[in-house]
């Protein structure tokens, strides 16, 4: 577990946040958003090599990862939205580049339209943008989140993994697989996951789809050709709804990008 580890904290209008930074001070910011199940985690080897050029922002959102769960929290888009506003202020960045994957290109969307979160470029990785979304497993876990809540430890270990394990084209390697699925687990952790998922609402993109045509900074959509979790053709219209936005494809990647594919993805970011 100590490959990667967020040394900082932040407390946040959601609970506490753990954060870390990589690279020289100084040097141009990039900020890294994780999506949901996971956490900060599937960007340390990405953030490892932007750190040669980049002075590189990385964060547990409240709910996920090493970060606070708790009773009663507020998880959701809305809240998640605001917490990254709040650290880009805590940060003092004006104007980092930022790159988001699944939920997290909601979170930055979200950011950036509602709350005036300005950023240099952004780069959107298999995003949550664009309705519908949830798989049916997403959504019935979301309509029956009390009952699976309560699902014995064993059961909720395997259905974790079972999920978390699909949203790789060629597969996770075991050792991976563990760490993605370890915050949810426990008491604390169990009740955290079903948590997120029945806070997830389709309305909170719904609020910003029809004002991605505002967007004028540089966007770069990257996304696995292999995507079950968002098929691809989103990334077509998503695409066509934002002016002048560039899509990367990147073949034998599922919806895991990082883990799937990384140097690809690295060298669509670095271009």
């Amino acid at each position: 577990m100590s490959d990667w580890q967020l040394t900082r904290t932040f407390r946040s209008g959601s609970g506490e946040v753990r954060w870390d930074s990589l690279g020289d001070p100084g040097r141009d910011p990039v900020v890294l958003l994780h999506g949901t199940p996971f956490s900060s985690y599937v960007w340390r080897a990405v953030a490892r090599a932007l750190a040669r050029r980049h002075h590189v922002f990385v964060w547990d959102m409240p709910g996920y990862g090493t970060s606070e769960m708790s009773a009663g929290q507020d998880v959701s888009l809305a809240a998640q939205g605001r917490v990254l506003t709040e650290l880009l202020a805590h940060w003092d960045l004006a104007e980092p580049r930022v790159v988001a994957h699944d939920f997290g290109g909601a979170v930055a969307l979200r950011a950036h339209l509602l709350h005036d979160a300005r950023y240099r470029s952004l780069t959107l990785v298999d995003p949550v943008a664009l309705a519908p979304w949830g798989s049916p497993f997403f959504r019935l876990v979301g309509a029956h989140s009390d009952v699976f809540e309560q699902l014995p430890p064993a059961l909720h270990r395997a259905l974790v993994r079972e999920y978390v394990g699909s949203a790789s084209s060629p597969g996770l390697h075991p050792a991976v697989l563990d760490r993605l699925v370890e915050p949810w687990l426990g008491e604390t952790g169990q009740a955290g996951f079903y948590r997120q998922i029945a806070q997830a609402d389709q309305r909170y993109t719904d609020e910003v789809q029809d004002r991605y045509g505002e967007i004028t900074i540089p966007v770069l959509v990257c996304w696995g050709e292999d995507d079950t979790w968002i098929p691809v053709g989103k990334a077509h219209e998503l695409v066509a709804r934002i002016p002048g936005a560039r899509l990367e494809l990147i073949p034998g990647a599922g919806h895991l990008v990082q883990e799937d594919a990384p140097a690809h993805l690295m060298a669509a970011l670095l271009g």
